[in-house]
């Protein structure tokens, strides 16, 4: 694909780079037609995304409305066919300055503003319109071929809420139509499958104005919540991991000691107690190490595995709350692990094998990152290069693929970040394991070594759901709604053909229960289609046991699949031990 960069070479582009020049030019295209229908806009920014491309728009106090964004793409599909060239162009400071106050673009000028006194300063021009950009474009508008625009929200400028809010306005663009109808079906099924429409059909979560950013779970999503965290529990023992509990509130010194005040204290809430300021914790670690701390440890006991369910709140704006994915208060499954340096490399493959046993329990494809050191951190050189090449070790001898993610590690130390992909080949950050010799120093962690002396041990901090809130909300995507048997909030409902069935449809159901399966018994007055279709498809049942005459008289069931629509006629006691045999095994 012939790019034009900003020394005005034309050239081919690297086969990576064609999606982000193609979004990037898609929003020069739009702002140029958004400059036209609305004269009065001045433009922020206009970035290429992950998933397609924006604007940031000061309209001037204009309201656009579906039929605007319509007109703004329909002028788009003009541009693109008078074919205008796409030419760059590099100024000195002073007068790229000139250039933008002369045609009103007060955004622009700031952002040179902000630029370093040598910076080069290149613009791209298009008919008309001109924009501040280091490019590269295509180099005509017609090269543009698939796009659409599709929606707005606010933003404020410089992403600062004491700042002019402006209109941002969101498109995507791709290389061909094909590829852009394909992304269109794609956002269909994944707004079909959205958790919070689903959530609320099952009757698994809620959120109130009263409480926005904490969700409140009901009991069938109490009964999902507690399925993942009984498998968590077993897979957790089976390791050798013992279970702890940490306060809620501690004190603000501990966690100015732990580094969390200093790098982190703008998302965390706290309170008075006694004249002295305390904590609501957004992290279990403090907590942990104060558990280590309590008593002297020998280097027979390395390592201690040490898991925590702990719920934390983190301060997260209120515009960037998403139903269980962003919230303020969720459970994180943390475990730290203390351990001798020569056991570094053994305890991160053994993390690594239990978070992929995790995800392959729930069949997702995932890749994995290792993030380094970051500006904002804390520790010595060695000790960053000690925990960055241990970690590598680690991965390395596992065989295991993976990408270098620079300067993205806690302030603490680095760490592996683990990527799932779901049915829709969403990606979804959830795993980690960071590698920490900072806290152990903070809170002056020893253990007494094989000659009698003192020494510091090394910590791991690591998650596999990371947050079970947003786990759920990310299986419930990924499955829609339909879960496996072993974590159904429902796993089995009984349907009575006609209430004359009653008595043999409760003794059905009282079997079940007693076989410790999540059943419910709908004896209502409708027909049992109705019934059927409303277990299958809105709760999402995965077994429908239909109960009519031929039933109660043979001491048999008419169980009906969730996934296959199949009806198959067994003895009950057959049935107890299919569905028992499938929540034992997970499957």
């Amino acid at each position: 694909m012939k790019v034009i960069y900003k020394n005005g070479q034309v050239g081919e582009c690297a086969p990576e780079e064609e999606l982000h020049i193609i979004r990037h030019t898609a929003a020069h295209v739009m702002a140029q037609a958004i400059k036209r229908l609305f004269p009065q806009a001045d433009f922020a920014y206009g970035p290429a995304t992950e998933k397609g491309f924006y604007y940031d728009v000061d309209l001037k106090g204009e309201k656009l409305s579906d039929e605007d964004l319509q007109n703004i793409e329909k002028e788009m599909r003009k541009i693109v066919k008078e074919n205008i060239p796409i030419r760059p162009s590099i100024l000195p400071r002073e007068e790229a300055i000139a250039l933008m106050e002369s045609r009103g673009e007060k955004y622009k000028v700031e952002h040179i503003g902000d630029l370093d006194e040598d910076a080069e300063i290149s613009f791209y021009t298009q008919g008309e319109y001109v924009d501040m950009c280091v490019g590269p474009h295509l180099c005509y508008t017609k090269a543009l071929k698939a796009f659409k625009i599709m929606g707005q929200s606010g933003a404020y400028w410089k992403n600062d809420k004491n700042n002019t809010m402006l209109t941002r306005i969101n498109g995507t663009a791709f290389k061909t139509q094909q590829e852009l109808d394909e992304y269109l079906v794609l956002l269909e099924e994944a707004e079909k499958r959205d958790h919070r429409r689903i959530g609320k059909e099952m009757g698994l979560f809620m959120m109130s104005d009263e409480a926005p950013g904490f969700p409140f779970f009901l009991p069938k999503g109490m009964a999902l919540k507690n399925a993942l965290i009984d498998y968590w529990r077993e897979i957790h023992t089976r390791q050798n991991y013992v279970e702890i509990s940490t306060p809620l509130i501690m004190n603000r010194h501990l966690w100015e000691t732990s580094g969390h005040w200093d790098h982190y204290k703008d998302n965390m809430y706290s309170t008075t107690i006694d004249d002295d300021v305390y904590c609501v914790k957004p992290m279990n670690c403090p907590g942990g190490v104060m558990v280590y701390a309590s008593k002297p440890h020998s280097y027979r006991e390395l390592p201690m595995r040490v898991g925590e369910l702990g719920i934390v709140h983190r301060h997260e704006l209120r515009g960037a709350l998403h139903g269980l994915f962003r919230v303020r208060c969720f459970t994180q499954d943390d475990a730290h692990i203390f351990m001798r340096r020569d056991q570094i490399t053994d305890e991160i493959i053994g993390v690594v094998d239990l978070i992929n046993e995790v995800y392959t329990k729930f069949g997702f494809k995932y890749f994995v990152e290792l993030s380094t050191r970051p500006e904002d951190s804390m520790g010595s050189d060695e000790d960053w290069e000690a925990a960055t090449e241990g970690l590598k070790g680690a991965l390395e001898k596992l065989g295991l693929p993976y990408t270098i993610n620079e300067g993205d590690g806690a302030f603490y130390g680095p760490k592996i970040d683990f990527h799932l992909r779901d049915s829709l080949d969403r990606e979804w950050q959830c795993g980690t394991i960071q590698l920490d010799f900072q806290m152990p120093l903070n809170f002056g962690l020893e253990y007494v070594d094989e000659n009698g002396e003192k020494q510091r041990p090394i910590m791991i901090h690591r998650v596999c759901f990371g947050s079970i809130e947003r786990f759920i909300g990310i299986l419930t995507e990924h499955f829609a709604g339909k879960f496996p048997v072993w974590l159904a909030p429902t796993q089995a409902k009984v349907l009575l053909v006609s209430e004359k069935f009653a008595d043999y449809g409760k003794k059905v159901y009282e079997a079940l229960r007693a076989a410790k399966v999540r059943c419910e018994l709908d004896d209502r007055n409708e027909k049992i289609g109705y019934m059927i279709r409303e277990a299958q498809v809105v709760h999402r049942v995965p077994y429908m046991v239909v109960i009519g005459q031929q039933e109660m008289e043979n001491g048999t069931v008419s169980v009906r699949n969730r996934d296959t629509a199949q009806t198959e006629t067994m003895p009950l006691d057959d049935f107890i031990k299919k569905i028992t045999k499938e929540i034992q095994e997970r499957v």
